[in-house]
């Protein structure tokens, strides 16, 4: 039987006309058979910190007072073989959607297909959970599966079987995506107002020995950046 995998998806600053410079798309993913452990894991780290098993774990939470907390999270995430993140940043200015025949829709679908194309492998299967955003959210998923199995020429959706709409704070391995998408999308944007965020965006730097602000190489699988410039003088960076 074909190896599975879970795929779990946020966005960052993703709209047209929202004022932000860069959008940040980021997955993490891991086997299918160790979903339940590292989401134990994480729930483990919450309690260890005097937080409820519950709390949700996300990025505008970080704060002086918590930072412990979330640099444990950190250090797991690096330290957990299973566990993977990719984040695709896009930078939104001087997008010209009129001279390629599409909206902005069509273009925030294509950079999703850039994210994922690199985890997708024709001998698995791979199970994909988005954050539920808004009312859109299951035309957006609908959307994706479509753009996707269009793409991979996967008519039978035997490669991606599943793209689910889920409520990241039931879900353990989508705060994590959230929390360093957070970070790419800070790092990105170049902000410092925060002590306590500045600090978890140097150990990730310090942890994955890149600078969060310059393309990976495509095979790196622990902590893989893309920067897309588009416009601005063609893609990688």
């Amino acid at each position: 039987m074909n190896q599975i995998y879970n795929i779990y998806c946020d966005e960052s600053c993703h709209l047209e006309n929202d004022g932000k410079p860069v959008m940040v798309l980021g997955a993490i993913w891991c086997n299918h058979d160790k979903t339940r452990e590292t989401a134990l894991r994480l729930r483990e780290i919450k309690i260890q910190h005097g937080l409820p098993a519950n709390f949700e774990l996300k990025w505008t939470k970080v704060s002086p007072a918590k930072l412990d907390f979330y640099m444990d999270v950190l250090n797991y995430f690096f330290d957990d073989d299973d566990l993977h993140f990719r984040a695709w940043v896009a930078n939104k200015d001087g997008l010209r959607h009129a001279d390629f025949g599409q909206n902005h829709d069509d273009w925030y679908y294509k950079m999703m297909f850039g994210l994922l194309e690199p985890l997708l492998m024709p001998d698995a299967r791979f199970r994909l959970y988005l954050d539920k955003k808004d009312t859109r959210s299951a035309c957006k998923v609908a959307k994706l599966h479509d753009v996707l199995c269009n793409n991979l020429y996967d008519f039978n959706r035997t490669i991606v079987e599943r793209v689910q709409v889920v409520e990241a704070d039931q879900v353990e391995q989508l705060q994590l995506a959230d929390m360093l998408l957070g970070a790419v999308s800070y790092a990105n944007r170049r902000l410092h107002s925060s002590a306590a965020k500045n600090a978890l965006v140097s150990r990730i730097k310090q942890r994955s020995g890149y600078s969060m602000v310059r393309s990976t190489l495509l095979r790196e699988s622990k902590f893989n950046i893309f920067i897309w410039r588009g416009n601005q003088g063609g893609g990688v960076v």
